[in-house]
């Protein structure tokens, strides 16, 4: 062999041997995880779990990154931060979608659901399945719902009829169908992040908010809410979301597992919230801070007769199809 070709034969066999180093040592995919709450709400859980499945089974392929507390994005930022790719999970509440498509905005009409297992029997349904592909086009797919739970009222002063909250300030999630349901009341609404809510309910800025059992406890409201109605008249949950480009450019088998990890990591978070729901409405009864307010059917029936209508005023935007299909899953 020539001295030229054996120079050229040992520089292909260097090349050959740096590439399958770098292969061999090729970064993990990371997955930022960004969410609002604490890490001990079910939500909190969850993503933590997610964690732990993943580096189980994809140990040294995917890193799990999870920011609670709005550490990384509030949930009026992230899903602006998820088209940039800088951030690749979230589960901000279904409330925060209205931007990108109008039917998610049927989990904000009050009353809608009479519990919990009418909003999964809903979800897991094909209207509620459809609905996670509705903002591909937009650069977002959905992977799956999260429960919080159904929401309550807090206030500073007692709430039994709806004329109790006639003029009240009460803090809202960024979402017009929220906005309509406490003008249904003649109350204020204001639209404030969550990372705010305890602040103006502590210096009085608000009069009252709406919110889970787990996040009234785990935030602390109840510290600085006299008064909690369980109203149970709508529901708080979340859409696990991810980008289109970052889903879709994962290898299939990565994708698989990471759906996998995450399907369960969802079911967890679900069975947490069921049992949360229970454990910590009580532990606000039990502190004796709030006193809890449970309304006679007669005092509820006022409250489904005021905000209904608002159902009307959202049923072109979102779709009668899909509020019939709501209803039926009573």
């Amino acid at each position: 062999m020539s001295r030229n070709k054996l120079v050229l034969a040992s520089l292909l066999i260097a090349v050959a041997f740096v590439a399958s180093a770098t292969i061999a040592t090729a970064a993990p995919i990371v997955i930022k995880f960004s969410h609002v709450v604490a890490e001990n709400t079910p939500k909190g859980q969850m993503a933590n779990k997610f964690k732990e499945l993943v580096d189980q089974r994809l140990g040294g392929k995917v890193v799990v990154e999870v920011f609670p507390n709005s550490q990384l994005f509030g949930d009026n930022k992230v899903l602006e931060a998820m088209i940039l790719g800088d951030v690749q999970l979230a589960a901000p509440s279904l409330s925060k979608f209205e931007k990108y498509t109008d039917s998610l905005q049927i989990f904000d009409l009050p009353f809608l659901f009479n519990d919990m297992a009418a909003v999964e029997k809903f979800q897991q349904g094909p209207v509620g399945q459809k609905m996670l592909m509705s903002m591909k086009k937009k650069g977002l797919i959905g992977l799956g719902y999260l429960h919080n739970g159904m929401k309550q009222l807090s206030a500073s002063d007692p709430l039994r009829v709806p004329a109790d909250a006639k003029g009240k300030k009460f803090r809202i999630m960024t979402s017009d169908v929220l906005e309509e349901q406490f003008k249904a009341v003649d109350a204020m609404p204001l639209k404030k992040p969550f990372s705010e809510v305890f602040t103006l309910l502590q210096t009085k800025a608000i009069d009252g908010q709406e919110n889970t059992w787990s996040n009234i406890y785990s935030k602390k409201f109840y510290e600085v809410q006299p008064y909690i109605t369980e109203s149970n008249h709508g529901v708080l949950d979340y859409l696990v979301i991810t980008s289109a480009e970052f889903w879709m450019g994962l290898p299939d088998d990565i994708r698989t597992e990471v759906k996998k990890a995450l399907d369960e990591a969802i079911a967890f978070g679900n069975d947490v919230s069921e049992k949360k729901a229970v454990v910590d409405k009580q532990k606000i009864i039990d502190s004796k801070r709030s006193e809890v307010i449970e309304l006679t059917p007669a005092e509820r029936q006022q409250w489904v007769e005021a905000m209904k209508p608002v159902w009307k005023k959202f049923e072109k935007k979102i779709g009668k199809e899909y509020i019939d299909a709501a209803v039926a899953s009573n």
